[in-house]
């Protein structure tokens, strides 16, 4: 399917490896330009632009943490001004501690939702004003599962994630009026080469037991519905939550 995304400039946050790099690869496919965030992952960042830019798109690198509303500005200003506008947001940077609650600490918890939370509510507010010179845009922030049905051991990314989905429903029913859609994307277990690999292989069995399809989640499992909803043709898709997690949860 063509998704006609050529001259659509897309920012994707935490795009140096595993989700986001595959949003980041899938949206230059369909011919969009891509700037590629990264905290640490310089190289890698740079790897993925490269391999856009092989796609016969712009692409280019910015470092930046989302947690920091100032450097989140100077970014997506930058992108603007090196593109010559904005059109997407996809946020997709993120961390998750498997920690029971009792043994979480207050850094824990900021952590968390400095990034998760925080994070999503920066781009937004930074992109917004880009948004409006477009005359429409598109955000979509992921989100894990546990957001919407909780989790033992993730009750602060969780936390932290539910209130991005209360964002973005918010966001599009005030920013509807100019153009802009906003929809979270859930995710269940999702496996990247930034996976714990050897809790993984010590519960994969236990965990699948929990998936009716009976395998974990890939990147490019996920992808494809971003680029979709980013399209013209999800143009009538807002404030929606939709579940990627292989049946884990049908809520």
């Amino acid at each position: 399917m063509d998704l006609n995304l050529k001259g659509k400039v897309a920012l994707v946050t935490g795009a140096g490896h595993g989700i986001g790099r595959e949003i980041a690869l899938t949206l230059a496919a369909e011919g969009a330009d891509v700037a590629v965030n990264y905290l640490r992952s310089a190289a890698a960042a740079e790897a993925v632009a490269a391999e856009a830019r092989g796609k016969g798109v712009k692409a280019k690198t910015y470092g930046a943490d989302v947690s920091d509303y100032d450097a989140v500005r100077a970014m997506v200003d930058g992108v603007a001004r090196d593109f010559g506008g904005l059109d997407i947001l996809v946020n997709c940077a993120g961390i998750t501690r498997l920690q029971k609650f009792a043994d979480t600490r207050p850094k824990d918890w900021h952590d968390q939702i400095d990034i998760d939370l925080y994070g999503s509510i920066h781009c937004c507010h930074a992109a917004l004003p880009h948004f409006e010179a477009r005359g429409g845009g598109r955000i979509i922030s992921l989100v894990g599962d546990s957001s919407r049905i909780g989790d033992g051991a993730l009750a602060i990314a969780g936390a932290a994630r539910a209130g991005v989905i209360a964002l973005i429903k918010s966001l599009a029913k005030e920013l509807g009026r100019i153009g802009v859609t906003a929809n979270a994307i859930s995710l269940g277990l999702v496996e990247t080469t930034h996976s714990d690999a050897d809790w993984l292989a010590a519960n994969r069995d236990k965990i699948l037991r929990l998936y009716p399809v009976r395998r974990l989640g890939r990147p490019d499992d996920v992808a494809p519905t971003v680029a979709l909803l980013v399209s013209d043709r999800g143009s009538w898709i807002t404030g929606q939550v939709l579940s990627i997690n292989g049946g884990f949860c049908m809520v």
